[in-house]
Parts: C-alpha cells; sequence; structure tokens
C-alpha cells in the first residue's frame, strides 16, 4: 500500500490566510523549521496508479497537481487516477474539494448515511453534482470488505469504518441531532502485504473500541489538530475548547500523545494540524515531546509504503 499526505493541515491550512499568531508568522517568514501545509487529504493506492482519496479538502486541486499519479496520464486528454473518496465527516475541511472534482466521470463517493444526508441537506452536494458529473454513493462496510474500483473490480484493499464520537458540522445548525455516522475512522488492510494503515484526522477521545481498531496497524495516521485544550484562548485567537471542537488534544497528561505513545505501532504520524498548534515549529519543546515518544509530525508530500 502506497500512502501519500497530499495535506497536513486542519482547516484554514498553516497558515491560515488571515491569521497572524506566532506560529502563522513562523511559516511566512521561514523560522523555526516551519513548512506550508495545506488541508487535510491522504492519497492511497494499492498499485501504484489508481487512488482513493481521504477526504477532499479545499486545497483539492493544487493536491491534485502536485502528485503527477493523480494527473492524467500519458497520452489523454482528460482522466486522473482518483477513483473514489472516502469521507469520514461533513465539515467543510474535508468535504468542499468534492465540489472541484465535478469535471471528471461519476464520482464515487464513501460516506456514511449521517454524513450523506449532511452534504445533501446542508451543502446540497448532491443536487449541484448531479448536473455536472454525479455522484455514485456508497455505504461504508463496519467489518472488512474489499474496497472496489468505480467499475466495481477489487482494488487489492480491504478496507472499514468504524464510528467516532462526533456531531454533525456546524452548518447544519444546533438543532440537528447526533447520530452514529456524523465521524468515522478507517482501517485499510493491503490483501498482498497484510499491511494495515488506520486513518483518523478527527478524534474528541480515544476509547478502548478505537483503540482496539488501532493497536495492531503499522501506521496510524491522527488527529492532530490541537496541542491543548484551551490553545485558541491562549493563541489570543479564539476562545472555543478543543473538546467543543471534537478533538482530543495531543498534549497533557490525558492527552492522545501520552495514550498511543506506548502501543506497538511501527509509525504514529499526527497530522489535521491547526495553524495554532506550537508543534508546527520544529525547535519547539512539544515537537520536542512528540518526537520524544516515537511519533512524527505529518508533512505535505510524506509517502508511506505499507
Amino acid at each position: 500500500m502506497r500512502v501519500r499526505l497530499l495535506g497536513t493541515a486542519a482547516g484554514g491550512g498553516s497558515p491560515q490566510w488571515n491569521c497572524g499568531c506566532a506560529t502563522c508568522r513562523a511559516v511566512r517568514t521561514n523560522a523555526h523549521g516551519t513548512v506550508p501545509r495545506s488541508q487535510s487529504c491522504v492519497a492511497l493506492s494499492a498499485d501504484g496508479i489508481r487512488w482513493f482519496l481521504l477526504n477532499a479538502s479545499p486545497d483539492a486541486r493544487i493536491q491534485i497537481e502536485g502528485f503527477e499519479p493523480l494527473l492524467p496520464s500519458a497520452g489523454n486528454l482528460r482522466g486522473t487516477g482518483v477513483e473514489g473518496v472516502l469521507i469520514t465527516n461533513a465539515d467543510l475541511d474535508h468535504t468542499l474539494g468534492l465540489f472541484q472534482l465535478r469535471e471528471g466521470p461519476p464520482l464515487d463517493i464513501h460516506a456514511t448515511q449521517g454524513v450523506r444526508r449532511a452534504l445533501t441537506e446542508g451543502l446540497s452536494l448532491e443536487s449541484v453534482l448531479s448536473r455536472y458529473c454525479g455522484i455514485v454513493w456508497h455505504t461504508p462496510s463496519i467489518s472488512p470488505a474489499p474496497l472496489l474500483y468505480a467499475d466495481g473490480t477489487p482494488s487489492g484493499l480491504l478496507y472499514e469504518a468504524f464510528t467516532l464520537p462526533g456531531k454533525p458540522p456546524r452548518y447544519m445548525g444546533t438543532e440537528a441531532e447526533p447520530s452514529d455516522g456524523d465521524c468515522v475512522g478507517y482501517r485499510f488492510m493491503d490483501q498482498a502485504t497484510g499491511g494495515i494503515l488506520v486513518f483518523l484526522p478527527d478524534a474528541a477521545v480515544l476509547t478502548e473500541y478505537v483503540l482496539t481498531k488501532m493497536i495492531d496497524a503499522d501506521v496510524l495516521l491522527l488527529d492532530g489538530t490541537f496541542w491543548s485544550e484551551n490553545e485558541m484562548e491562549q493563541m489570543g485567537v479564539g476562545s472555543t475548547p478543543a473538546a467543543k471542537m471534537g478533538h482530543l488534544p495531543v498534549g497533557g497528561a490525558n492527552g492522545s500523545l501520552a495514550q498511543i505513545a506506548s502501543l506497538p505501532i511501527s509509525r504514529r504520524i499526527f497530522m489535521h494540524i491547526n495553524n495554532t498548534n506550537p508543534m508546527l515549529l520544529a525547535d519547539s519543546p512539544e515537537r520536542a515531546a512528540v518526537e520524544a515518544a516515537g511519533c512524527e509530525v505529518g508533512f505535505d508530500g510524506m509517502e508511506l509504503m505499507i
């Protein structure tokens, strides 16, 4: 299984266009070992030719342009290596890129009923794309099942979705009732190598159930949105705590770093990192803590073979 991190930032990217926090300023001035990051998206493939996107960020066009296997193959006027998109939740930073894929063939989208409902009712995705490429919806299996290419043939990957604590996206309004399918993680297995990838860009809490899904993974891609619970307030750019936004902080005694540090996973990589998170600074104590625990901070263009 070949994996490419197309984007590793949370919503807004890093730097965020209207943010002047210390971390964003460091990125703009190339200070403290920072690098720009586009919004969270991953591509994976069993054969290196046909690919699936994990979420579709608002930066999808530039991410596709920056990765040749997703572009039209030599001699073709139109085409793409993208076979389908698997959505973890209906947040804007995970789904706005779907509109950018309208120029292609019918778009295969794997999403729970809750995510599909939010995209259809809240963003009118189905109504809009029906006038362009159209959508082929797939409800992801809750047990290992073949991940199929758009033509129905097997990709060589098995996949399953597992429920995470979550809530409907903000654009659905406060009256929207939470459901079990508002947020999921994905688990992939390469049938040829046995390699396992777990994808969790949004995690409000790491329950025992969630830990069982990741414990035997070769690679874990995990929510790295915030370092601390009150990071937005501490940085002077907001007041909403991490928990209320649906993210478990990386740092602290009960943070995700402490919970995964001892798991027997070969590579544990944080992504979906907010522009305020100090672990984006290569020379920060927070980055040192991540690396001391044997974990990594993902970056755009990072590639993995599993």
